[in-house]
């Protein structure tokens, strides 16, 4: 059966994989950019596959008026979205403006709530739908320099722990997809703050996490087409996805896989060590 994909940020990277391999699927995809001139020029693929360029800016508070506009003028019926835009903004937090904090949650935050509000009265009138918000590993495990950006995605990812249990009812399916480090833009288009980074952080864990984010550019082992390949199986139940419908989580590349792991034998020790307390706290 013929689907419709709404994937945002599909101008570059993960986006553009999964619009790509949704299409080579024989699928319908709105596939969304801030400059669709330049995301069509720069993609040609797309449209050669069928697919569809919606100009969209997450930022934007009339996005969800602009969403719905998109999914009733390609038929009204919407079966997956895929909350794929977002940058990320590194450094210390001393340095970060508070209109620059504010930008990277309007578009990693708030961004996908403003999409979801435009096609979530689909998906409920229909009883059916997959969304797919794009976090990271970042938003399972803060390193050093992620503060924002990490605390974006814990906040997307407690969303959607939210919405999953919330849109059940409606049979509307929430997966929350972390990659590792893939070769996308994402290490050459990551923002540092305007003020740059202030002397006491030269040799910290803040500035050695900058450098190695810089140095890894180009080499990070993640192929975004297997990814993209893997978020679509997972989503449509075929291939490697078979028998996984029912999970929440959706990890990828071994580096996250690893890193996940270590965060939850730390989880695991923290909560055995606090056993005792907490149990001490009662009336």
């Amino acid at each position: 059966m013929t689907q419709t994909w709404l994937v945002t940020g599909a101008s570059s990277g993960l986006g553009t994989a999964v619009a790509e391999v949704a299409l080579r699927s024989g699928h319908r995809v709105l596939a969304t950019a801030r400059d669709t001139t330049k995301a069509a020029r720069e993609n040609p693929q797309i449209e050669e596959l069928g697919g569809t360029w919606v100009e969209l800016d997450v930022t934007r508070v009339a996005t969800a008026k602009e969403v719905e506009f998109a999914i009733r003028e390609a038929g009204g019926v919407i079966d997956v979205v895929v909350n794929n835009a977002g940058y990320s903004l590194l450094g210390s937090i001393e340095d970060m403006s508070e209109e620059e904090i504010e930008m990277q949650f309007s578009t990693n935050v708030y961004g996908p709530v403003r999409v979801l509000k435009g096609v979530l009265p689909f998906m409920r009138k229909q009883r059916s739908g997959t969304i797919v918000n794009v976090s990271s590993i970042a938003g399972m495990d803060g390193g050093p320099a992620c503060a924002m950006y990490a605390g974006s995605k814990f906040a997307l990812e407690g969303m959607s722990e939210s919405l999953a249990r919330e849109l059940q009812p409606f049979g509307i399916r929430v997966l929350v997809v972390e990659p590792g480090l893939f070769r996308t833009k994402f290490l050459s288009a990551f923002v540092e703050p305007a003020a740059g980074l202030r002397k006491d952080y030269i040799g910290t864990p803040v500035d050695n996490a900058l450098q190695a984010f810089k140095s890894r550019n180009g080499s990070q082992e993640g192929d975004p087409m297997k990814a993209a390949q893997r978020i679509f199986e997972v989503v449509t139940g075929t291939g490697m996805g078979a028998g996984k419908e029912d999970y929440f989580r959706l990890m990828l590349g071994p580096d996250c896989h690893a890193r996940f792991q270590k965060k939850t034998d730390a989880l695991q020790e923290n909560l055995d060590q606090m056993k005792d307390i907490s149990h001490s706290t009662s009336y």
